[in-house]
C-alpha cells in the first residue's frame, strides 16, 4: 500500500469519528503530560491501535489515545497523549505519520511537548521552557527519501521552526498568569539511554539548553507541511552529570506531574487566546 493510501485509511477513519467538526489544530502531550487532554470539552477519545497504520505506545505515561475536543464553541483540536519515539524501533516516516494525518483534516497549528533533562543551569526540575529552537541530533531525518511534494517542498526552510508569532503569545499568556517561563534550545537524540556526562558538555558547547529523545521529527514534519509550532518543555531532571542522582523516567513522570497545573494553565491560554482571535476573524468576516 502506498503511503498515500495509508494518509487517506487513517484520514477516513478519524473523519468519520469527527461529526463534521474541523480540526483547528494539534497539541502533542509528552510524557506525564496527558492529562490536559481532559480539560477539552465535547470529547471523543480514538486509540491508537484501532486507526489505520498508527502504531501503540509503549512508554509508561503515553495513553496512546487521540482525544478530539471542544477548547471554545467553534474551536475544536486535538490531542495525542502520547507519541511515537524513534528510540521504540519505528522509522522516522512512522513517527510523523500521524502530524501528516492531522495535518490533511485541517490543523492550523501544532503545539508540541515533551519532558527533557535540563542542561542549562540555570533550570530547576519542574521549569517550563519555551523552546526556541532545536538541534537534530537524532542521525535522522523524516524527510529523507523520496519527497511527497502535496505534503510539502522538498527542500523546506527551518529559519524559524518555532513561529516567532506562538512564542510571543505564549510569553503573554504566561506574564498574565505569573508563570516562569524559561526559553531555550531543545537537542534532540535519539535514545534511549540517557546521555553521559561527556555528551551532556558536549550539548552545552554546541548551545543546547535541554535534552530530550522526540519533538524534533514531529517538527520538521509540521514546517514541510508549512504549519506553525509552539513547543514547550517540561524539565523532569538535570541532565546526566549536573547532579548526583541517577536518571529515571519514574523520576520525569513524578516531577511532570508537580508541572501540571502550571502547564495546563499555559497551555490552556495559549488555546483560549487562538480561538479568541479565530472568533474575532470570523466576526469580521461577517461584516
Amino acid at each position: 500500500m502506498s503511503f498515500q493510501e495509508q494518509l487517506a485509511e487513517a484520514v477516513a477513519y478519524i473523519q468519520n469519528h469527527l461529526s463534521g467538526q474541523s480540526l483547528k489544530g494539534l497539541v502533542i502531550l509528552g510524557s506525564g503530560l496527558g492529562a490536559f487532554a481532559d480539560t477539552l470539552k465535547n470529547s471523543v477519545a480514538i486509540d491508537y491501535k484501532n486507526i489505520p497504520h498508527f502504531q501503540k505506545s509503549w512508554v509508561q505515561g503515553h495513553a496512546g489515545r487521540l482525544v478530539v475536543g471542544d477548547v471554545a464553541p467553534g474551536f475544536t483540536i486535538a490531542c495525542m497523549q502520547g507519541r511515537f519515539h524513534y528510540y521504540e524501533g519505528h522509522s522516522m516516516e512512522t513517527v510523523v505519520f500521524p502530524v501528516r494525518v492531522l495535518r490533511q483534516l485541517g490543523i492550523e497549528f501544532l503545539i508540541v511537548t515533551n519532558a527533557a533533562g535540563g542542561i542549562n543551569a540555570a533550570f530547576q526540575p519542574g521549569t517550563l521552557m519555551m523552546i526556541e529552537d532545536h538541534l537534530n541530533l537524532m542521525g535522522d531525518n523524516p524527510l529523507r527519501g523520496e519527497n511527497h511534494d502535496v505534503l510539502g517542498p522538498r527542500f523546506p526552510d527551518m529559519s524559524e521552526a518555532y513561529s516567532k508569532t506562538l512564542r510571543a503569545l505564549a510569553q503573554q499568556v504566561a506574564e498574565d498568569a505569573h508563570i516562569d517561563l524559561a526559553r531555550g534550545v531543545y537537542a534532540g537524540l535519539s535514545g534511549p539511554t540517557y546521555e553521559t556526562p561527556a555528551e551532556v558538555r558536549m550539548l552545552r558547547t554546541l548551545g543546547a539548553d535541554a535534552v530530550g529523545m522526540s519533538t524534533v521529527p514531529e517538527v520538521i514534519a509540521a514546517n514541510h507541511m508549512g504549519v506553525p509550532v509552539l513547543g514547550v518543555s517540561c524539565i523532569t531532571n538535570a541532565a546526566c552529570g549536573l547532579s548526583d542522582q541517577k536518571l529515571s523516567h519514574q523520576e520525569v513522570m513524578e516531577t511532570a506531574e508537580q508541572a501540571r497545573q502550571r502547564f495546563t494553565t499555559l497551555l490552556s491560554g495559549v488555546l483560549n487566546q487562538l480561538a479568541s482571535q479565530a472568533a474575532g476573524s470570523l466576526s469580521q468576516v461577517g461584516h
